[in-house]
């Protein structure tokens, strides 16, 4: 199947919503309680692939000071001190508030493409096998 974002007319938007690395990292830090390093690691584990040093720290800090998380510095045998991030329960309150309005946007995004296909056959073609 040919990468549909390659046919796309200059400026239509691309990609994930805007803030998307927020619910992300909450869904991270929910899994297993991680310092920064680990939380970039696995950004790329659920599709994510944007993330910047950065603007990840930059995020944390925000989240942190929301009271969406929350962090302390541990002691490392090895290396140097970590600062460490846990979720915290007003975090996972609005990990589920994320989860309720992707599922909304989920499913009007199913049915406009279930349409779209419909019109213009596009899911027969892309099952059809090459040539």
């Amino acid at each position: 199947m040919a990468s549909e974002n390659a046919d796309l007319p200059e400026g239509l938007p691309r990609g994930l919503p805007r803030n998307f690395l927020r619910p992300c990292l909450l869904l991270l830090i929910a899994e297993q309680p991680s310092h920064g390093y680990d939380l970039l690691e696995r950004l790329g584990d659920i599709g994510y692939q944007r993330a910047e040093p950065g603007g990840l720290y930059r995020t944390l800090r925000l989240l942190e000071q929301e009271g969406l998380i929350r962090s302390d510095w541990g002691t490392s045998h090895v290396g140097p001190q970590r600062r460490t991030y846990w979720l915290t329960e007003d975090g996972m309150d609005w990990l589920h508030a994320w989860a309720g309005s992707m599922r909304l946007t989920r499913d009007v995004l199913d049915r406009y493409l279930f349409r779209y296909e419909v019109v213009t056959g596009a899911e027969k073609a892309d099952r059809q096998p090459e040539a």
